[in-house]
């Protein structure tokens, strides 16, 4: 009796970790103390070969150390033993979200929320997923719900109104990033959001106001500059939008549309040889954007050079064949160098593909 009375009391802490033990695992997850957190549950795992959360915690550790593969390994596991288990399956979803299969985490999430219809999270992680996946009501959908199901924060409301922007509901979008806004007043994103939202109502003031608040809270980033950029260009302060072009090229140097867009700014200014610079200068990071060629060939034209301006179009025009405004563009531009002939062919093209300024130009120059 007394060996039955000692394995009786032995199994248990084989069979089982003690609850604190996997508290302080929970904990040293939480701090972002992700390794040591494996560690220690790795050997209560080595005594404890059934115990679910013990999986479900190393997974997440796994997930904190980048090793989505090795939680989803994890999370498996904590699955065999309970199939049920929502928070697993919201985990295996999350997991396979940031390995970039959106559509097998979908099944995972919705099996979650069957299973536990009160798990916020879930709704939270499928909102992302079909968010990937573009299907933007679905999304939609899934972060409200989160935020019916509480508690309510920043990241809830911000993903919410992301959404509702890309739907084009800016005016909604703005009382979701507000909201974000008053429960976060430190995060920069979030005023720097909601001003793109203004900008797209052509509250232009108000979006300047959060760009000014977004980029004091973060002056590193040039995007900020460059969205700011684009509110003073609306609002006809073409100096100002020239200095924060100026910062945001400063920060990132690498980016093909600031220079882009900073000369399209120049052209406005006059400043054609600025303007072509700038141009040179995107294409030189990614020369597959037709918009490029474009934008240099017009500045270029205004130069009367008109050769250069030919060549930029038909550049263009290799890359995407379909766009009849650069057949127009091209076609005017023969007709200033006196080649009519080849002019009015491409008017002739322009006119075929559907723009109707192509027309007017055909009756006008070409017989």
């Amino acid at each position: 009796m007394k060996k039955l009375i000692f394995l009786f009391v032995l199994l248990p802490l084989i069979g089982f970790a003690q609850p604190d033990v996997l508290e302080a695992a929970r904990k040293k997850i939480e701090a972002g103390n992700f390794a040591a957190a494996k560690t220690e549950l790795s050997k209560i795992i080595e005594t404890s070969s059934r115990n679910k959360a013990a999986f479900v915690l190393r997974g997440r550790a796994n997930m904190g150390l980048n090793d989505f593969y090795g939680a989803i390994g994890d999370f498996n596991f904590a699955l065999e033993i309970d199939s049920t288990y929502a928070e697993a399956l919201n985990y295996r979803g999350e997991s396979k979200i940031n390995l970039g299969d959106d559509d097998a985490a979908i099944l995972d999430l919705s099996k979650a929320i069957k299973f536990n219809p009160r798990l916020a999270d879930a709704y939270t992680n499928r909102g992302f997923a079909y968010y990937n996946v573009e299907d933007l009501q679905a999304s939609y959908f899934d972060f409200s719900k989160a935020l019916e199901l509480g508690p309510p924060d920043a990241d809830k409301y911000f993903n919410r109104g992301l959404v509702k922007a890309e739907l084009g509901e800016f005016v909604s979008a703005i009382d979701d990033y507000t909201k974000a806004i008053e429960l976060d007043k430190t995060d920069a994103n979030l005023y720097n959001y909601r001003g793109v939202a203004y900008y797209n109502t052509t509250n232009f003031d108000k979006a300047i106001a959060d760009y000014n608040e977004a980029i004091r809270l973060d002056a590193k980033d040039a995007f900020k500059y460059e969205n700011r950029a684009l509110a003073k260009t609306a609002k006809e302060d073409l100096k100002g939008a020239l200095a924060d072009y100026n910062k945001a090229i400063e920060l990132d140097g690498e980016d093909p549309e600031t220079f882009n867009l900073r000369g399209v700014l120049k052209h406005t200014m006059e400043d054609y040889d600025g303007a072509i610079a700038d141009y040179t200068k995107a294409l030189e990071l990614d020369d597959t954007n037709p918009t490029y060629y474009d934008n240099r060939a017009w500045s270029k034209t205004e130069k009367e050079n008109y050769a250069g301006a030919i060549e930029d179009y038909t550049a263009s025009i290799e890359l995407y064949p379909s766009d009849p405004e650069t057949f127009y563009q091209r076609g005017l531009v023969k007709l200033l160098m006196n080649n009519n002939y080849d002019g009015c062919l491409d008017l002739k093209r322009a006119d075929e593909m559907g723009l109707p300024d192509a027309k007017a130009a055909i009756k006008k120059n070409c017989k």
